[in-house]
């Protein structure tokens, strides 16, 4: 499985596998995921304001 796919997966803009395991730590796993995903992308965003308006 790529990368993005994973990405995708994580951020609800794909569909999970149907094969693949789903337990309750799959499931926690996924939240921290989506969450330094979508951190990570803030303080990017943050960093490049910074940059553009310095």
């Amino acid at each position: 499985m790529g990368i993005l796919r994973q990405i995708a997966e994580y951020l609800y803009l794909r569909k999970k596998d149907p094969d693949a395991p789903d337990t309750q730590w799959v499931k926690y796993m996924h939240g921290i995921n989506r969450l330094s995903i979508i951190l990570f992308l803030v303080a990017m965003i943050i960093i490049v304001l910074k940059l553009i308006f310095k």
